[in-house]
């Protein structure tokens, strides 16, 4: 598998970063988020690589803690923890004034605030402010915002650099998962396979974002859906193996879930993989800019005329974290139904985890897509289907 020459180029770049006018974009319509709620300086913040705001705005991946302060017109300042992590950031992160920061980032950058000036105290926050972090601001500070809904709105669409970075995610997922499907062979544990799938993108320049793995016997399954942490449970002849691998490339990842049988398929996979593949295609039929969530939910009909349910969810929001929307099927809501159309530069992953209604049986398959104006563009290019080893 080969990135085309204009991804290639981005990847081999010792700091990869996106254009200025890009990067002028999203300022601008930070500026209007902040204009929109009268806020006159924005408060943004992550942790343990939580926190999406913080690369969006800055370039800077989130390690431990990351707060930053963004006021229009001026450079942005950022504060990053631990001690160590500031000498990388800095160079990152080389359109914001980057700091250590002390005994505490969110104190350190109070301070920031305090020095540029509010008109009234009007503060905006996007990401996971804790107590305690929320209450320093509250502090000092007459109305604190919180404008996270907004910029997760944004972060909906994608612009074609966004795109071009997320394909590249997805091409390093394609990675894991052809080599799960060419490594599975009985003996194996699911730590193993584990290795198997990041041993094919981190050298790359990928970082692992998550690879979950079931394994279990067609003929006594007692899996639904793929573990989040391995046992030692070994690979055998008759055994279903069902996984969903993300890759990302400085925080923009893809997502491919696939299913795998090591000999001949029962009748009951079969079947089960059966409704899931006419799921993806009823949903990805409909999927456009204009189709509704109500629309997939129908679409999605296929599972329980099949006599099955799901358990995970059957299409989500992906790229800037796990987005709207968020939806189940009908045997398995996930809330109420959205009313919002999809919009064209929006990037979902659709995965029917199709399953028995006890949950002891179940298969993956799926994969994040780009919605257009007349339909759907894969981002992925591991064949679909159910694999035969």
């Amino acid at each position: 598998m080969t990135l085309p020459p204009h991804l290639a180029r981005i990847v081999e770049a010792e700091i990869p970063r996106f254009s200025d006018t890009e990067i002028a974009r999203r300022r601008a319509a930070i500026e209007v988020l902040l204009a929109e709620a009268e806020c006159d300086q924005l408060i943004f913040c992550g942790a343990a690589r939580f926190g999406s705001a913080v690369q969006w705005i800055t370039q800077w991946p989130v390690t431990a803690e990351a707060v930053g302060v963004f006021t229009p017109g001026e450079r942005d300042a950022l504060f990053v923890q631990y001690v160590n992590h500031a000498s990388q950031a800095r160079i990152v992160a080389d359109k914001a004034d980057v700091e250590w920061g002390g005994e505490s980032s969110i104190a350190a950058a109070v301070k920031v605030l305090e020095k540029r000036g509010s008109r009234g105290g009007r503060i905006g926050s996007i990401g996971p402010l804790t107590a305690d972090q929320y209450g320093q601001l509250a502090a000092r500070f007459a109305k604190i915002t919180n404008l996270t809904r907004g910029y997760v709105q944004l972060r909906q669409v994608k612009s074609a650099e966004e795109i071009n970075w997320l394909r590249i995610g997805a091409h390093f997922s394609d990675r894991g998962m052809m080599a799960l499907r060419d490594g599975l062979e009985p003996g194996l544990n699911e730590r193993e396979l584990g290795d198997l799938i990041e041993r094919a993108y981190v050298s790359k320049g990928a970082t692992n974002v998550i690879h979950y793995i079931g394994t279990t016997p067609m003929n006594a399954s007692d899996l639904g859906v793929p573990r989040q942490f391995p046992t030692t449970r070994r690979l055998q002849k008759g055994d279903a193996v069902v996984a969903e691998i993300s890759a990302a490339f400085w925080d923009h990842p893809g997502q491919v879930l696939r299913s795998f049988a090591l000999g001949e398929p029962s009748k009951l996979y079969r079947d089960l993989h059966a409704a899931a593949d006419a799921a993806f295609d009823a949903v990805a039929q409909v999927l456009k800019a204009g189709a509704t969530p109500r629309q997939v939910i129908e679409a999605s009909d296929v599972i329980e005329d099949a006599g099955f349910t799901i358990i995970d969810d059957l299409l989500h929001g992906y790229g800037g974290g796990y987005l709207p929307p968020i939806l189940g099927c009908k045997s398995r809501p996930s809330g109420p139904i959205p009313q919002e159309a999809f919009r064209a530069g929006q990037t979902v992953v659709i995965q029917p985890n199709v399953t028995t209604r006890d949950g002891m049986a179940g298969v993956q398959t799926g994969e994040m897509i780009l919605i257009t104006e007349t339909g759907i563009e894969r981002l992925h290019t591991v064949p679909r289907g159910f694999h035969l080893i």
